[in-house]
């Protein structure tokens, strides 16, 4: 059981995690009984977070969280009008474009009507593995860097399963045969989907602001087996 997390930035009104991938940002009752970054990030800091944005359990990266509720309620206005820049990494099936945007509403509730969501990324590794999928006989991936201009619920998974390259290892929406193929010859059993930075101006002091994670160890040996070595710079 996890009891601490590294933390990226701290300061009177904010601090941020490296959240691992498979934890939930907050209690909730779809997974009763499961831990979550709030209970443990307080605990190790004795002292009351408050949330204000969410990464999926699955996601790794940059999380954010308030120490008191006038900033929170600052950084939730920033977050709402898209004063923040969040970029994330992914590894998707197959060759995407050397860089587009992904302009397609998305129904956030089987009740609600489709909203605006929009999403622009650029390739920055791209390769072929000799191993068999499907009918094909050989595997094709893209590394990607990805700048949600929206927040719709799960955005990024299914922006890139409506272009045709869902994300790996994502057991809901991807594609289950990739999925395998990674877990049996890679050893990884995670959504590679990571949150790398957020920008914003202070909620309180109004001074430019950039957290940055750092890549999880299992996704930089990882990327060390498929031959990447992208840059990471913000």
């Amino acid at each position: 059981m996890m009891d601490k997390f590294d933390i990226l930035y701290q300061d009177a009104h904010l601090i941020a995690i490296h959240k691992p991938a498979g934890i939930h940002v907050h209690p909730t009752g779809l997974s009763k009984g499961e831990d979550s970054c709030m209970r443990i990030l307080r605990d190790q800091i004795g002292r009351w977070v408050y949330t204000v944005h969410r990464l999926d359990r699955a996601t790794s990266g940059a999380l954010l969280f308030a120490l008191d509720s006038d900033t929170a309620r600052r950084t939730i206005e920033l977050f709402t009008e898209r004063r923040i820049q969040k970029r994330y990494w992914a590894v998707v099936r197959g060759y995407v474009k050397s860089a587009a945007s992904i302009d397609h509403p998305l129904r956030e509730e089987p009740h609600k009507s489709p909203a605006e969501a929009v999403t622009a990324y650029k390739r920055l590794a791209k390769t072929e593995l000799p191993v068999a999928v499907g009918k094909f006989p050989t595997a094709r991936y893209s590394l990607v860097e990805v700048s949600p201009k929206t927040g719709r619920k799960n955005q990024i998974r299914k922006h890139f399963v409506h272009i045709s390259h869902p994300i790996v290892g994502d057991v809901r929406l991807g594609d289950g045969k990739h999925n395998r193929l990674f877990r049996e010859h890679f050893n990884c059993h995670r959504l590679l989907l990571m949150a790398m930075s957020l920008a914003l101006a202070h909620p309180v002091t109004g001074e430019p602001l950039t957290i940055q994670a750092p890549l999880p160890d299992d996704v930089q040996h990882l990327f060390r087996q498929l031959d990447w070595r992208p840059e990471i710079r913000f």
